[in-house]
């Protein structure tokens, strides 16, 4: 019987894995047997989300600080992770922020923070580890994290720095799918609809938001946790071989109606 979602042996660095949905799918993936490389900027988080993985899973974890907005850093991390384990076999490009305002009201330094973070930053990441491990290596795992705001505007929430990012996050996923697929490399990002992360749940929790989510997506909640890890395992197996440049909405419906 064939196990699709074995990933003993393998290497995934994930970004934005101090809590929230980066830890999530770092422990689906740690479920299967893959080594797991968290980067974040806080190293007190990253320590005890490695400790976590280690203890849960019994796979290597090696927390590396890292600022996604920097080159150099990103590089080094990248450097780093291929010193240790000789190989980089999947990124999650998952580290993210969000402004929310009027978009009259936005500042220029607000949608440069967006820009920096959600979309060139996942560029950064990508760009180093396909450069130094997976393009040598003829083979890689790309998923970009962008949001169902990537695929649609709102009205509920005025964020258009978060959409233009994640938009560029969606199509910069197939510009890359289109580059890299001769090495070998698949490049697909994951449209997630509302979640619980400590940015989202003050929001989330209020009874405005809970009767606008009511109305407005299909299956009338929002994810639960979990539900994105079989979306993650899948794009990140050897498995999807010949799956690639997809944007995957997970978010119950929303962005179907």
């Amino acid at each position: 019987m064939n196990n699709y979602f074995d990933f003993k042996g393998q290497v995934a660095l994930v970004t934005g894995c101090s809590g929230g949905l980066g830890v999530q799918m770092a422990k689906a993936l740690a479920s299967q047997g893959c080594n797991i490389v968290p980067i974040a900027r806080r190293m007190e988080k990253l320590e005890e989300v490695a400790a976590e993985l280690r203890a849960s899973y019994g796979v290597e974890a090696l927390p590396i600080k890292c600022d996604i907005t920097s080159t150099e850093q990103v590089e080094a991390a990248v450097k780093q992770a291929l010193a240790h384990f000789g190989r980089i076999d999947v990124v999650i490009n998952n580290a993210g922020t969000g402004a929310v305002a009027p978009a009259e009201d936005i500042s220029d330094a607000q949608f440069e923070s967006e820009m920096q973070i959600d979309l060139f930053g996942t560029f950064r990441v990508a760009r180093a580890a396909a450069k130094y491990a997976m393009i040598p290596a003829g083979y890689g795992r790309v998923i970009n994290i962008a949001s169902m705001y990537g695929l649609v505007g709102n009205k509920v929430a005025p964020a258009s720095p978060y959409h233009a990012a994640k938009g560029g996050v969606v199509n910069l996923t197939r510009a890359l799918a289109a580059e890299w697929g001769r090495h070998g490399i698949t490049v697909n990002t994951i449209c997630p609809g509302y979640f619980y992360t400590p940015l989202t749940k003050e929001t989330l929790d209020s009874e405005f938001f809970q009767n606008y989510a009511h109305s407005v997506i299909p299956m009338e909640r929002y994810g639960n946790e979990g539900e994105l890890d079989s979306a993650v395992l899948f794009l990140a197996s050897p498995a999807s071989t010949y799956v690639t440049g997809v944007a995957l909405p997970v978010d119950g419906g929303y962005t179907c109606v």
